[in-house]
């Protein structure tokens, strides 16, 4: 589908989401270690949660809001509003489950593979609804201003997390995407990216 709006960053965003969700899934079912422990300790975990937070929480306050305004008068568009939101709102217990299951040294590991197996299963279908319905109605919905107004947001509450975020976001792009991203950078955090910050992300040992 085409469309108006410039989505490069969303769908980044949501390949990012869908790769973290594939390294959890496949800790989380190893025999040669416990789960709980890599999960625990993992960077990669952290990092997950963050941007995921950022990511819903960006388009809880500055995205859902004017779609609703927009579509006062669409009953078809406010009842897909209404599933993008509840959608979001299974996610964060679901984190906290995965967290908890984590520190829990007894019983942790019992139900451990279940939590994240319906992480899995949300967040992707999630995601996927909100690629096959949502964004058209967001494209259909705002005007570029207010698009911009959610990515500016968006960036807002990435914030000193930039160094992390980029080349977290980029890991495993295509050349395409990453070129896309990179070209409408700043020349000093293109810079940054490619001399430091790449380098550092990958030091981090995610999974360890």
């Amino acid at each position: 589908m085409t469309f108006r709006l410039d989505m490069t960053m969303m769908f980044a965003m949501h390949d990012a989401l869908r790769r973290e969700l594939e390294r959890i899934a496949r800790i989380t079912a190893r025999t040669d270690d416990d789960p709980r422990r890599v999960l625990r300790t993992a960077a990669g975990w952290e990092l997950f949660k963050t941007f995921l937070r950022v990511h819903h929480t960006s388009e809880d306050v500055a995205l859902w809001p004017v779609m609703r305004h927009e579509l006062a008068s669409r009953p078809d568009g406010l009842a897909l509003l209404e599933a993008m939101e509840a959608e979001h709102a299974a996610i964060d217990p679901l984190l906290a489950g995965v967290d908890a299951a984590l520190a829990d040294r007894d019983h942790g590991g019992e139900i451990l593979g279940g939590l994240v197996d319906a992480l899995v299963t949300g967040l992707s279908g999630h995601l996927r609804h909100e690629e096959t319905e949502g964004l058209a109605l967001i494209d259909a919905s705002l005007d570029d201003r207010q698009w911009l107004h959610f990515a500016e947001i968006h960036r807002e509450r990435i914030g000193g997390e930039v160094p992390r975020y980029l080349p977290w976001l980029l890991d495993g792009a295509d050349a395409r995407t990453t070129a896309l991203i990179l070209d409408r950078l700043p020349a000093p955090v293109r810079t940054a990216y490619h001399d430091e910050w790449r380098a550092a992300y990958t030091d981090l040992n995610l999974y360890p």
